[in-house]
């Protein structure tokens, strides 16, 4: 399906392609001779019309413009020049610069957020997001389609900590918003083509026309293809790129102060597969020595027990993190379709109030074929399809007559649905081969067998199990939950000045939401299996339960299904709630550049419904009615921060200070749950804390030199007990993929040659200390040469741009990202966890390439 798209030659005559190519390089004859210019905003380190001074930093992140200096917030902002200078132009790329932000990115349809050490996964529709991903003021947080390819970006503010008054219901712990160029006046148009190793291909594109007076339009196009890092011995690669995006805008000027922008938005992404990689299992280039080992110890009660207590045996070979086996091959990957539109009003009322609109749809559909256990045996595929869809208008009244009160006010109305249907598949006879040292304890007619042959191909020499019960060589099942969401939002926010030095805000929002749940598994092919094993345990003894508990041992009596029993259709619960949070801020200004605030602010993440079949033996305890409904409590926080920001030695260094305090109630923590099933799902973990201190600072170190410097330490994780003393089951825990230190740093130093030639050199250096990729903190240590633990040790990238500047038009750059090539994980357990045979995925190595970039 996906194969021929990921062939060169094909991609090369794909029509998009070709007209993303065209469209870089069209550039019409009224072109003006001036460079295409930002909006004032967030370039850290870009030179302003005194060269000694930095860039005045405007955003909007309180709903109206203001130097970054003077926002009481945590809050990192960046333009798109500033991105793209240092090679931070991607998304994962931005979670190494932002100071408490970290972003993993299995695939395109599977990122994970963090701010604070508090993570944001999206792999589930039915999970609320903790941090709100907008995009031109419109979320799209949820789930598969919060994440979208950010190109021709104005500017990208990070704010930190709970800012659902400013940015709504999901912004429980912070918020991304990429604002991109919009139509404006003038004629200007660019260009950036590059190539790299891993044959890496890279057009980004942009025309900005004046059709007239009032009627502005914008045309930028993105496309990117590159071999996947990892390779795959049964065929293809994985961890690659294939996107194309391209996007059109419009502005009408209506009157000589009201304007309306229309936005179109729409991306492709056909990645291959991702590399998820076996600890346990080595792939067919490991020494029969090595393949026995791991047969004898995957045969031994070992490899049955608590992850955090077994050890592999010393495993040399077979183990390359970048050389994978998927057994699907060329069939791994992505195949995802985005698309926005966006409609934008800016309405003068009078001197004093203005109106503000917000209209945004967005709709996802999403198809990822995963190989789970990440090796050459038929165990754990998935075929995941998501799809989503999102409605949302807000309107806006702003207020400020010049004096000492702004604030604003407004309604947010926003309706989605969103869905995931899993299917599963497994070789019955590779997963007994796994499952027959447990089979055994249970029966011990049932015989132990091998996983793999002397060769390291699968052992499916096992075809039944108790005499004539045969296994299915091609068992197949699906499962899926859905939910359909709908929000009204009252809010309101406004800032009072008292005096000269002191400012205080207040701001509430309150929200009635609504919302149905929906399960449902289908009848699947046929399970031998199922008969005594599911992929659900027992609450209380740990036991396996049947996922056919009616069928027994009769070959005659069908069993369907593994993982899951089969519902009845769908089966749905409803909810709804009410509830308002808000932020209290005071502000004390030393002098016209220097300032310190302390603020106050309560956040929300919604209580979940979680459905399944009812258990008509009610020995679920977290489902006591044993109607297959057991809720989540809402998870509440409430922030304690103070800050420190201002300009200084003549407005060469701006700097932004933050400490601060999160008591959690009601954590809602992501885990693997064997009750449930192989899929990782929400639970209370009761109280929990983080606190930390962050740093930004910029400099011009001198006419021709500008810095940054990001560093963030924090501590936080599970309270010891809850609100009743009662020991926590993630007691003293720290949270998943939660450094306590980070920092990055670069340069920016340029060397005038000529008067329309300069040498440039922007190195920059990023840091972050061990992480844990799971919130069960799993120590597990695997003695063999892939690096050891779930989790990730301390270490730094080294990443570097350099080449000329040709005027004010044209550059060549040279760039290498990971230039020390460091080994590192961005994710480990997963779904591989669940059956004992956990997973990782590699970061990239040393990345390098070349690029062309011009302006008119």
């Amino acid at each position: 399906m996906q194969n021929q798209r990921r062939h060169r030659a094909a991609l090369r005559r794909h029509p998009l392609t070709l007209a993303l190519w065209a469209t870089a390089f069209w550039l019409p004859a009224s072109v003006l001779a001036a460079q295409d210019t930002a909006t004032p905003a967030t370039t850290p380190a870009a030179a302003s019309s005194d060269s000694k001074q930095l860039e005045t930093i405007v955003v909007t992140a309180q709903k109206r413009e203001q130097q970054i200096k003077d926002v009481p917030i945590a809050i990192s902002a960046y333009s798109g020049d500033f991105l793209k200078k240092y090679g931070l132009d991607n998304y994962q790329a931005l979670g190494t610069l932002v100071p408490g932000l970290e972003i993993q990115m299995q695939s395109v349809a599977n990122p994970s957020l963090s701010i604070r050490g508090i993570t944001a996964d999206l792999n589930d529709p039915t999970q609320e997001p903790r941090i709100s991903v907008f995009q031109d003021g419109v979320s799209m947080s949820r789930s598969r389609g919060s994440f979208a390819t950010p190109f021709d970006i104005q500017r990208i503010e990070i704010l930190r900590g709970p800012q659902s008054t400013l940015f709504g219901r999901a912004a429980e712990i912070g918020a991304l918003h990429f604002i991109e160029n919009k139509a404006k006046p003038g004629n200007s148009s660019g260009f950036n083509i590059g190539f790299g190793n891993y044959s890496d291909e890279k057009l980004e594109g942009f025309v900005n026309t004046e059709f007239n007076d009032n009627i502005y339009g914008r045309l930028a196009v993105f496309y990117e293809n590159r071999d996947g890092y990892v390779n795959n011995l049964s065929g293809g690669n994985l961890q690659g790129i294939d996107t194309a995006a391209v996007r059109g805008s419009l502005h009408f000027n209506i009157g000589d102060s009201n304007g309306i922008d229309l936005i179109l938005n729409h991306e492709r992404d056909t990645p291959p597969g991702t590399a998820f990689r076996s600890l346990i299992i080595p792939n067919r280039t490991a020494s029969a020595q090595d393949i026995a080992a791991v047969n004898a110890w995957l045969r031994s009660s070992t490899g049955t027990g608590d992850i955090a207590t077994f050890t592999l045996p010393n495993v040399s070979s077979g183990m390359d993190p970048y050389q994978a086996d998927a057994e699907r091959g060329r069939d791994l990957g992505s195949d995802r379709t985005l698309d926005s539109i966006t409609l934008l009003g800016h309405f003068v009322i009078n001197d004093n109030w203005s109106l503000h609109s917000t209209t945004g749809w967005r709709h996802f559909d999403s198809l990822e074929k995963f190989d789970a256990d990440g090796s050459q045996v038929d165990l754990i595929n998935f075929d995941e399809k998501a799809k989503g869809q999102q409605f949302s208008q807000e309107f806006r009244l702003n207020y400020d007559n010049g004096g000492n009160f702004t604030g604003f006010m407004g309604l947010d109305y926003t309706s989605e649905t969103t869905s995931r249907d899993l299917t599963f598949q497994t070789d019955e006879r590779s997963l007994y081969a796994l499952l027959s040292p447990l089979a055994h304890e249970l029966l011990t007619l049932l015989p132990v067998v091998s996983l793999l042959n002397p060769d390291g191909t699968p052992n499916v020499s096992r075809s039944k199990i108790l005499g004539n019960i045969f296994l299915n060589p091609d068992h197949h099942e699906t499962f899926g939950n859905d939910v359909d969401v709908t929000s009204t939002e009252l809010f309101a926010d406004g800032t009072w000045k008292v005096g000269d030095k002191w400012e205080f805000t207040l701001g509430l929002r309150g929200t009635h939401e609504s919302a149905t749940y929906g399960y449902f598994s289908a009848a699947g092919n046929f399970s031998a299996l199922g008969r005594a094993f599911s992929g659900r345990t027992d609450p209380n003894t740990g036991a396996f339960l049947a996922a056919c508990p009616d069928a027994g041992l009769d070959p005659n009596n069908p069993c369907n299904n593994l993982l899951f029993p089969a519902t009845n259709g769908r089966l749905t619960a409803t909810t709804s709630a009410d509830s308002l949070v808000g932020r209290a801020i005071a502000r004390y200004k030393f002098n016209d550049n220097t300032s310190a605030y302390a603020s106050i602010s309560r956040g929300r993440r919604p209580a979940m419904l979680r459905v399944r079949e009812p258990d008509p033996t009610h020995s679920d305890p977290s489902d006591p009615d044993g109607d297959g409904i057991s809720s989540i409590p809402a998870e509440i926080v409430m922030s304690y921060e103070v800050g420190l920001k201002g300009v200084t030695a003549g407005q060469r260094l701006a700097y932004d200070l933050a400490a601060y305090y999160y008591d959690y109630s009601h954590f809602q923590a992501q885990v693997l749950d064997p009750t449930v099933g192989p899929i990782a799902v929400d639970e209370d973990a009761g109280r929990a804390h983080a606190a930390g201190i962050e740093a930004s600072l910029y400099a011009r170190l001198s006419d021709h030199t500008t810095g940054f410097l990001n560093v963030g330490l924090s501590e936080g994780g599970f309270n010891g007990t809850d609100d009743q003393g009662r020991p926590q089951s993630l007691s003293g825990n720290t949270f998943r993929l939660f450094p306590k230190q980070k920092f990055s740093v670069g340069i920016d130093w340029t060397l005038p040659l000529s008067d329309n030639l300069e040498f440039f050199l922007r190195p920059n250096v990023t840091y972050q200390s061990k992480v844990f990729f799971e919130d069960e903190n799993n120590p597990a240590t695997f003695g063999h040469s892939f690096a050891g633990q779930i989790q990730q040790s301390a270490y730094s990238l080294v990443n570097l741009r350099t080449g000329m500047n040709f005027g004010s038009r044209w550059s060549l750059t040279f760039s290498i990202d990971n230039a020390l090539n460091k080994k590192y994980l961005i994710d480990a357990g997963n779904t591989g966890l669940t059956f004992g045979i956990p997973t990782v995925i590699p970061g990239a190595p040393r990345m390098y390439g070349v690029s062309v970039s011009g302006r008119f």
